[in-house]
């Protein structure tokens, strides 16, 4: 095994440095893999989006905010912190590399077409070039929040739940003193739990799915103790907390002026449609609302990488029992084949770097993925919104909003313009067009269009100084 590569600077000298795995994303999956290849003898490069490991998940305030215990807004903290001390070692033994603030937004063949892989990243405030070559590539790259639209929902106060417990996590704030929590998915209960203990009232947390469709999956839920256990701890706190839940209920409207002031809730039907008579206002000077997680898969499809539908009904990559995706070298782990948490995440990490250094995969690890993976397939058919959400949205109600697109214009491009796809809307009305490329209105463009959003292939997976481009030498222009 040749000696550890040299550290790269950013935006300079990278380019030399040879690894035997690059993995893009230091959340659990990301963390996982890079340590455990580490311990293997492999020569290892993470480049993370973030400042600090962890991702989203184990997102932890700043050292200058002087947090006595962040622990405490974690589930699972000494896990990370086995992880992450575990990275450190091996960086100061030059196994490991660690490069944050890095934003790769291109892998592609080695040079001249040769072995291995080419990453290309966006590094630093200062916005540098940085490129390194690794033999394989594990894309750990996580997951962004689900979000449908509906009047009221651009106002001030209004934020994404998994938002809300960001700000929590990394800056000790509260997006506001009474906040409606609202949505599908278990991260609601975590987040209603997160801001109560932290001093907010939760007036209540507003489920759209009801938790009965969890009762087709019973085996499934029986071989995953642990998933219940959880589910009762979250339950508990709510119960303590005197917070109401209200299942198969939806926002279907926020209300205010300079900031949100109060949310309109309605009762749902099966296909999410609102029961007429049922809307009730509760005041509130916050919303944290989200629709569960989407797999963030740019870089994956950009290479050409096959997906497969999700129970929720989004857009995940098709890996084998060893983390492979359908490109060779590929590897991706964590919430690209599918959200499933962190405990899964960190266990398909494990699982990748068994397979990148020719290692065999312990029985105990793929029974413990094939359990986690059976809920998560489970939560996500509970889950799964219906086709009917799409009746609260007035015509004049924002649904893309880097470009102002109203739901009219949609079903106008729908319904006079014969538009069948979402990629057809986004040519006739520009949705999608803006800074964050679809993230936050694709799902809802495609339920409009009267479809799914599929995957999406694009050439750079986030903004490139064009500088960058220009001075790309001809085999990768």
């Amino acid at each position: 095994m040749p000696p550890p590569a040299a550290a790269p600077a950013a935006g300079a000298g990278a380019g030399s440095a040879g690894f035997d795995l690059a993995v893009v994303g230091a959340g659990p999956a990301g963390l996982a893999a890079s340590v455990t290849a580490a311990g293997f003898g492999l020569r290892v490069a993470v480049l993370d989006a973030g400042d600090r490991p962890g991702g989203q998940y184990y997102r932890h305030p700043a050292p200058g905010l002087g947090a006595a215990r962040p622990e405490a807004l974690h589930h699972g903290w000494a896990e990370f912190a086995r992880r992450e001390a575990a990275l450190r070692a091996h960086e100061s033994a030059g196994r490991i590399t660690y490069l944050p603030a890095h934003h790769v937004w291109a892998v592609v063949p080695g040079p001249d077409g040769g072995p291995g892989w080419t990453l290309h990243a966006v590094a630093g405030p200062e916005e540098a070039a940085a490129t390194l070559h690794a033999r394989a590539v594990l894309l750990a790259t996580g997951s962004y929040e689900r979000q449908l639209p509906f009047p009221g929902w651009t106002l001030p106060g209004v934020v994404g739940a998994g938002g809300a417990q960001a700000m929590l996590k990394s800056g000790l704030v509260l997006p506001g003193k009474r906040v409606v929590v609202a949505g599908s998915g278990p991260l609601l209960l975590a987040v209603a739990g997160s801001l109560s203990a932290a001093g907010a009232r939760v007036p209540a947390v507003v489920e759209a799915a009801a938790y009965t469709a969890y009762a087709g999956h019973l085996p499934t839920l029986l071989r995953n103790p642990g998933k219940l256990a959880e589910a009762a701890t979250h339950g508990s706190a709510l119960l303590r907390r005197h917070i109401r839940l209200l299942t198969r209920h939806a926002v279907t409207e926020a209300h205010g002026t300079d900031r949100i002031e109060a949310v309109t809730v309605a009762r749902l039907d099966r296909h999410w449609r609102p029961l007429p008579g049922t809307a009730r206002r509760i005041p509130c000077d916050a919303l944290a609302v989200g629709h569960g997680l989407v797999p963030q898969l740019e870089l994956a499809t950009g290479l050409g990488c096959a997906t497969r539908r999700t129970a929720d009904g989004a857009v995940a990559l098709a890996l084998d029992a060893e983390q492979r995706t359908s490109v060779p070298g590929i590897w991706s782990a964590g919430e690209t084949g599918g959200i499933g948490g962190a405990q899964l995440a960190l266990l398909e990490g494990e699982i990748a770097a068994h397979a990148i250094a020719g290692r065999p995969v312990p029985s105990a690890l793929a029974g413990r993925r094939a359990r986690l993976r059976g809920f998560a397939e489970a939560m996500g058919a509970a889950h799964r919104p219906g086709d009917g959400w799409t009746g609260w949205l007035r015509d004049d109600t924002v649904v893309c909003r880097c470009e102002e697109v109203p739901a009219g214009r949609i079903r106008e491009a729908v319904a006079d313009l014969g538009a069948r796809d979402a990629r057809t809307v986004k040519l006739l009305t520009r949705c999608g067009m803006g800074w964050c490329q679809g993230r936050m209105c694709g799902p809802a463009v495609a339920a409009l269009a009267g479809g799914e959003p599929g995957p999406d292939r694009r050439p750079l997976s986030c903004p490139v100084p064009l500088r960058h481009l220009a001075e790309l030498p001809p085999a990768d222009g």
